[in-house]
């Protein structure tokens, strides 16, 4: 492997820089890999305790900016609670987001043209290469953010070896669907079988907490024992510590339930 992981993404500037954690990597292995998936060299950032195997996998699933330096890190503050940790470049078909100067180019032109059934497709040879790279894949959780949030949801229906997951502040709700992305999580919630705690923000303008509740209702319709908690304080990004949207004390809570949440579900 080698140790790059992408720059912060243009689009999400001005960078908060005050606030940027950076995890350490002492005592991890990390680092890129590249896994061939239908023809086409898919990076992936793996972070892991050094020297061990039959870890829980955790998979990293980014926001629309891609895989950068804070999905990295993310990668390894889950590698530091013991888990191996992989974080994939989901878009590198449609092109580099950092590249793309403003959020509706980049929903335009990269995020909306990435099909859903790729995106599991990359997920599902992620899982195979953890199991055969001293993962433990009976101990399967996946964590996403934003766009990677309602990706979250979807593969929860798509696998259900998921053991647990958890989706920060990703859309319930979608009219129109975009060609290729068929099912938003709404569609699923009475069906999975796999535990999904969901992170909201009761001040995000782009998922109004009517669509928070239609979806608490529709996971009510199910036996999957998913919960959804809204923090009443924070808006859309509050974990993104590189954004001016980082929320400190919500963003600390929210990743402490995230971790209690896969213990509890045999997925730490």
């Amino acid at each position: 492997m080698n140790d790059n992981a992408s720059g912060f993404a243009a689009a999400a500037l001005p960078i908060a820089a005050q606030s940027v954690i950076h995890t350490e990597s002492d005592g991890l292995a990390v680092g890129t890999i590249r896994l061939a998936i239908d023809g086409q060299e898919v990076p992936v950032y793996v972070a892991r305790p050094a020297g061990q195997d039959q870890l829980p996998v955790m998979i990293v699933v980014s926001e629309i900016f891609g895989l950068h330096e804070h999905i990295a890190d993310v990668a390894r503050r889950f590698a530091r609670q013991g888990y191996l940790a992989l974080a994939p470049d989901f878009f590198i078909r449609q092109g580099d987001p950092s590249t793309i100067p403003d959020i509706p180019t980049l929903m335009a032109q990269i995020v909306r043209k990435a099909p859903d059934a790729q995106v599991m497709g990359d997920i599902d040879a992620c899982v195979a290469w953890a199991g055969e790279n001293g993962g433990d894949i009976d101990r399967l959780g996946v964590n996403g953010f934003c766009w990677g949030g309602r990706i979250t949801w979807l593969y929860a229906a798509h696998n259900p070896r998921v053991t647990a997951a958890v989706a920060w502040y990703g859309k319930l709700v979608a009219d129109p669907n975009p060609p290729g992305q068929p099912a938003h999580p709404i569609h699923v919630a009475s069906t999975l079988t796999v535990p999904v705690l969901g992170l909201y923000g009761a001040k995000d303008t782009g998922i109004p907490v009517a669509t928070v509740e239609r979806m608490t209702a529709a996971l009510g319709q199910g036996t999957s024992d998913s919960a959804i908690v809204v923090y009443p304080d924070a808006g859309h990004a509050f974990y993104a510590d590189y954004r001016p949207s980082y929320n400190a004390k919500d963003a600390r809570d929210g990743f402490a339930r995230a971790l209690a949440w896969f213990r509890e579900h045999g997925a730490g």
